[in-house]
């Protein structure tokens, strides 16, 4: 039984030495490791949790707690028990738990007791879709958290894209696992043209069976392969096992533009590993990209038949459907945004048509009197 008179300052084995720098919570986070570190605790257990409820305080019956420090972003409380150390930090919404302990079984345990009941569920909506967001924290490594955001369905947002390119969307909104031969989804064209938003109406499309994951810092994924290993391995969402997962990596124009193999060195070789070779190997992991550039610039290797699931250019609106478009969306009458009085959309489309972002911004009378010349996608490839 451990000597409770003995406080973690006391057990740590090595000179902890403080300056400016540091905040009161570093010093509790040091603190916390000492019974660890001397193996007086030599267990541990901890969770992430992305949404805690409201009044929990993520403590035991019976907790003592040593210290607690409160930063500008986060908190931090230190509490022990008989035979056990646990941690506590907080940032908005989210929490880590950490518990040390003289045993796993003990550990455990108290781990549970802290957060049984403090994670938040809040009622799901139907426009709403589950979808994670990784990113390499400062402080924790490889890190995901999950958040709730909202998408169109499909048959809301399909006027938003050109026929052509509405169709192929369209059929890969309906895929299924039985359905997937190659591991790479790409969405490439202009800015402003709605990818993104086609990528959120994809995950509620596909949320009964696929896990969408965001990868906010894609630069740095392919660089870095400890960081690739844990995405590789996953993290699921805690709704079901063995579902698919889609990772989304936008706009990386430089990793698989042509010239990629001599300005990324090693990445796109990773990442169409990730895709059909070893990496991907007995593992529901497809990968999504969106970039600006043309057909023509990517790389064949990325671009090869039978590595892409869907290969897409999503292009301008025609000047006619563009003009459906604005007239469906405040059905045809002049009103705030409108070009002017008895003008009409037609005087406010170019001939070339218009992006999706210039029709919300001739919606919301923040676009120029007339749309410039874009490029279409008349001619563009796309399979499914």
């Amino acid at each position: 039984m451990c000597d409770m008179s003995a406080k973690p300052q006391d057990a740590l084995p090595i000179r902890l030495t403080v300056d400016d720098s540091d905040s009161p919570s570093d010093v509790v986070d040091a603190l916390f490791l000492g019974r660890f570190a001397t193996g007086e605790q030599p267990y541990s257990h901890s969770s992430t949790i992305d949404r805690v409820k409201p009044g929990s305080t993520l403590l035991p019956p019976d907790a003592s707690v040593l210290r607690r420090a409160h930063d500008d972003d986060r908190s931090a409380t230190l509490a022990e028990g008989e035979g056990w150390t646990l941690l506590v930090s907080r940032w908005n919404r989210g929490a880590d738990v950490t518990v040390t302990a003289v045993t796993a079984e003990l550990a455990e345990e108290i781990h549970r007791q802290a957060t049984d009941g403090a994670r938040d569920n809040p009622e799901p909506q139907p426009e709403n879709v589950s979808m994670g967001f990784w990113y390499v924290s400062p402080r924790r490594g490889p890190h995901r958290t999950a958040r709730q955001i909202t998408a169109g369905a499909w048959d809301e947002v399909r006027p938003n894209y050109t026929a052509p390119v509405a169709d192929a969307l369209g059929r890969l909104m309906k895929v299924t696992p039985d359905d997937i031969s190659g591991r790479l989804l790409l969405l490439h064209g202009p800015p402003g043209t709605g990818k993104t938003s086609a990528l959120r109406t994809l995950a509620r499309s596909w949320r009964e069976w696929c896990q969408v994951d965001c990868v906010l810092d894609p630069e740095r994924l392919f660089n870095d392969v400890g960081y690739l290993m844990d995405i590789a391995i996953g993290e699921d969402d805690g709704t079901a096992k063995g579902r698919w997962r889609l990772l989304l990596l936008e706009d990386c124009d430089e990793l698989i533009r042509g010239e990629a193999r001599h300005t990324a060195g090693q990445a796109l070789s990773r990442l169409l590993n990730l895709t059909d070779g070893l990496l991907g190997q007995g593992r529901n992991v497809l990968v999504g990209v969106t970039t600006n550039e043309d057909l023509e610039r990517l790389h064949p290797a990325v671009v090869r038949p039978g590595r892409c699931l869907a290969r897409i250019e999503v292009g301008s609106l025609t000047r006619a459907e563009a003009v459906s478009w604005l007239n469906g969306q405040d059905g045809g009458r002049d009103g705030e945004g409108a070009p002017g009085p008895g003008g009409g959309w037609e005087a406010a489309v170019g001939r070339d048509g218009a992006t999706l972002a210039e029709l919300y911004a001739l919606r919301r009378g923040t676009g120029p009197a007339s749309v410039p010349a874009q490029h279409t996608n008349r001619d563009a490839g796309l399979y499914l």
